[in-house]
């Protein structure tokens, strides 16, 4: 908070205004209160007693207060603004558009933080009713949207309005910001004396209350005045009331007072993060960390979110952990809760394994869903609490896991899958999958996210399942049936960095940034590619919560292993921007290297075999040390293979070489290699629009496309380690990445399997994966012979006595292939069966886009 202005611009008066509800009555103009009432300007400061429907009005606003993100602007700032409904709710009626900066809404530049708009509601919003709306809601923005003035809690500013001829109260004193309910801008201590004064539209009986008891009262007056004691902690929630005529016009206010901690060390048993669940002794711990705070209250259904001194957390004697053990809770029921920090912050439980959010669920069809309904009285995301929650009964309890090197994985975004996206239908798609032969399902991130349809890459919650998806019980039952069919499923974790619903974020934050102090975040992130707020790894608060979640998803979920998203940004060297050199990015970590390590160590103390995935795409040397760890790195070759199948192959730009571990500096193919993910563009999309073509070979036409994907899967199927797929790259899905938004939804084109040609591919790629599944040498055989810079290709494994080749023609034309002596003998093609004799003088006439898979004895399939 910036220092308080002590008195307005001369021709302002300064007054915070209050909510009111009463009938309508014919009401006087109010007198201006004279210089010497005034008192200590606020974030929203107005130029008459009351917002009225039908009156300008002039709103002053000091940018030093609330969140400070517009602090000491000169720039142009914008309002945007909306209306309340008198039962709540959302916006309604926004009449600026947030990407505009239109000269209407531009406020006038005063001084240095200090901007002043001036309006009359109801003709602001064109609307001639105001009986139904009970605030003015509004944003002050910079130009561009990158920087918007809030409340200190970051949330959004309303203002109460006043229909016309309308009786109504309010609060002169103590200063007040724009919140809802509005909230006292200073934090008081127990014993502190508190000033109010409300004052009202007309005389009548004024009186005022302090959590339900009155404490002053006057008859026949416009104001009234008290001083008292404070002499409780927690919020208190004061109410002004004027009766006149037989009608009540009523205000609210809250203001919070501190009181100091009791100092407890945590009990025995309890979790120090999240909540602990006795129900022996129908008890329920609560546990938040957060160093450097003065209080914090326990808010949820049990007490109906009031930060009463009953339910003040105590601190550990370290000063890091705030706890309370709540006890008589109901076990038949669920209960929803939060946190009230300081007195200003609501958040909910970092640890919640399911949220309510009341911006984003009431988009959702939450009917197969079970939930308790949002409480009215709570403030932004809420965790929820489930005691008669019924454990899972897994059907398979030792599943055994592919190896490694015999990983198809198969990449899915359930959104993009089903299209009812919910796991549910999902389980449903295993018998597609099992037909496909792929071992392993990659999930797309499944915690939740900013938003409802996402990627997921922009986490909040990284222990809350997303509702999107479905239920806890639902998602096991998924788990359950892969593992039945022989599947296991990897789950995508993000933990390089959070988004600002995350309560870790919220703890600590200052202008719209993390602060310094955050035990969790860099202020600034520490590499170029950061999205959201960085996590930093190094800290020991991050490193417990990253442990406790992976902790979390294998055991309650059995989840079989973890790609770790962006895993290179566990950084804390300054790595530069995207517009610097990127050589300290791409440069040696050994920070970096031990935090994996000691990630990997931990997942692997609770279960052994569990696979750990980077998506690191890092320098080789970095690379080789995780992999000799047992780690497999993430291996992109989507550029190469989009070149060789578009039929560009000419400057190595479709050199395949890094499919192989030598290229790598590696003894083994301790990585998963793909030509598509969800971040790379579609293979047959490339060639179906930038395909190569020589007379009347074409591979912008669809046949000749699907025909080249056949030829592409091949090299990476049958190359040495594990593989993994994009989902529908198995039928040549050809819809840009970039349709409806990068991440935005695509369409679901189960229908192309009706085609014969996309139906062909799909066959030769669940025979590649099943040679590749049932042949150890796909594992980790050795390289031979290669050559696979050139538009022909091919490449000889060996192992235990077996060879495989592998050849094509990249090309766009025929070839006369000199068979080199890796590859003279006697063959089986084990695509149709047939003997050959390949020897010294044997030329191939290899057709563009022509392959073979040859072995010297069968494959199995």
């Amino acid at each position: 908070m910036g220092k308080h202005i002590t008195r307005l611009i001369g021709y302002l008066w300064m007054i915070v205004l209050l909510s009111s509800c009463a009938n309508k009555k014919d009401i006087v103009d109010i007198e201006q209160p004279p210089v010497n009432e005034q008192q200590e300007a606020g974030l929203v400061n107005l130029s008459s007693p009351f917002l009225f429907w039908d009156r300008e009005v002039t709103l002053q606003f000091d940018l030093s207060k609330g969140n400070a993100a517009l602090k000491g602007s000169s720039a142009d700032l914008y309002l945007h603004a909306g209306l309340i409904s008198v039962n709540g709710g959302n916006w309604q009626h926004v009449v600026t558009d947030w990407s505009k900066n239109d000269n209407a809404y531009k406020l006038k530049f005063i001084a240095s933080g200090l901007y002043s708009f001036t309006l009359t509601p109801s003709k602001f919003f064109n609307l001639s009713n105001a009986d139904r709306f009970g605030q003015l809601a509004f944003l002050v923005r910079n130009g561009d949207g990158s920087l918007v003035q809030r409340n200190q809690n970051n949330s959004d500013l309303f203002l109460p309005l006043v229909a016309s001829n309308t009786q109504a109260i309010r609060f002169v004193s103590p200063t007040l910001q724009p919140t809802n309910p509005l909230s006292t801008e200073k934090m008081y201590t127990v014993g502190e004396n508190l000033k109010l004064k409300v004052q009202a539209t007309q005389s009548g009986k004024i009186s005022i209350w302090d959590n339900g008891l009155q404490i002053a009262a006057s008859s026949g007056a416009e104001s009234l005045e008290k001083s008292f004691s404070l002499e409780s902690g927690g919020l208190h929630e004061l109410e002004a009331r004027l009766e006149t005529g037989g009608k009540v016009a009523t205000t609210k206010i809250e203001l919070f007072v501190q009181a100091k901690p009791a100092i407890a060390a945590l009990p025995g048993g309890v979790n120090p993060n999240g909540t602990t669940i006795n129900k022996e002794k129908g008890q329920v711990s609560f546990a938040l960390a957060a160093p450097l705070k003065n209080s914090v209250y326990l808010l949820g259904d049990f007490n109906g979110y009031k930060a009463s001194p009953a339910y003040a957390m105590s601190q550990t004697p370290d000063g890091k952990t705030w706890w309370i053990t709540v006890s008589n809770l109901d076990f038949s029921k669920k209960y929803t809760y939060q946190f009230l920090v300081d007195g200003q912050l609501y958040i909910a439980d970092p640890y919640a394994e399911l949220i309510l959010d009341p911006q984003n669920d009431p988009a959702l069809d939450l009917a197969s869903t079970v939930l308790p309904a949002y409480p009215a009285a709570a403030h932004g995301i809420v965790g929820v609490l489930d005691l008669p929650a019924k454990p899972y009964s897994w059907k398979n309890s030792s599943f055994t896991k592919p190896a490694q090197g015999d990983l198809v994985i198969y990449e899915l975004l359930v959104r993009d899958f089903v299209k009812q996206h919910q796991y549910t239908v999902l389980k449903d798609s295993l018998t597609y999958l099992k037909r496909l032969g792929v071992n392993a399902v990659e999930l797309m991130p499944i915690q939740e996210s900013e938003g409802n349809s996402t990627w997921g890459y922009n986490p909040s919650f990284h222990r809350a399942l997303d509702k999107y998806y479905g239920s806890k019980n639902e998602l096991k039952a998924y788990v359950d049936a892969c593992h039945e069919n022989g599947i296991a499923v990897i789950l995508d974790v993000v933990f390089n960095h959070a988004f600002g619903q995350s309560p870790l974020v919220q703890l600590y934050m200052e202008q719209g940034n993390v602060a310094a102090n955050n035990p969790w975040f860099n202020t600034v992130a520490k590499h170029p590619f950061n999205v959201g707020f960085d996590f930093n790894h190094e800290s020991s608060y991050t490193q417990t919560f990253v442990k406790d979640a992976l902790s979390y998803w294998m055991q309650e979920y059995k989840i079989d292993g973890f790609r770790f998203d962006l895993s290179k940004g566990f950084t804390q060297k300054n790595s530069g921007t995207l517009e610097t050199d990127l050589s300290a990015w791409n440069a040696y970590d050994a920070s970096r290297v031990a935090i994996l390590k000691q990630y990997q160590q931990h997942i692997r103390s609770i279960d052994p075999s569990c696979y750990i995935i980077l998506e690191h795409l890092g320098g080789d040397q970095e690379e080789i040390e995780l992999a000799q760890s047992g780690m497999m790195l993430w291996n992109n070759m989507n550029a190469v293979f989009n070149e060789a199948a578009m039929g560009w192959n000419a400057n190595n730009g479709s050199d395949l070489s890094r499919l192989f571990a030598s290229s790598h500096g590696m003894a083994q193919p301790s990585f998963v290699s793909y030509m598509e993910s969800h971040d790379e563009q579609r293979l047959l999309f490339k060639c179906l629009n930038y395909g190569n073509a020589a007379g009347s070979y074409n591979i912008k036409n669809l046949g000749t496309a699907l025909k080249r994907m056949e030829l592409a899967a091949l090299f990476l199927l049958a190359s040495p380690g594990p593989k993994m797929i994009w989902q529908f790259g198995e039928y040549g899905y050809d819809v840009s990445i970039d349709e409806n938004g990068r991440t935005g939804e695509k369409p679901l084109l189960w229908n192309y399997l009706q085609q014969d040609e996309r139906r062909q591919l799909f066959e030769t790629y669940a025979k590649l994966t099943r040679f590749k599944t049932r042949n150890n040498i796909f594992q980790n055989g050795n390289i031979v012979a290669a050559a696979v810079k050139d538009a022909v290709k091919y490449f000889l494994l060996e192992k235990d006595g077996q060879q495989v080749g592998v050849l094509g023609n990249f090309g766009v034309e025929s070839a006369e292939f000199v068979l080199p002596q890796a590859l003279q003998g006697l063959w089986v093609d084990n695509f149709t069966g047939k003997e050959l004799s390949w020897f010294a003088q044997t030329k191939l006439s290899l057709l563009p886009g022509q392959y073979q898979l040859i072995s010297k004895t069968k494959l199995n399939k």
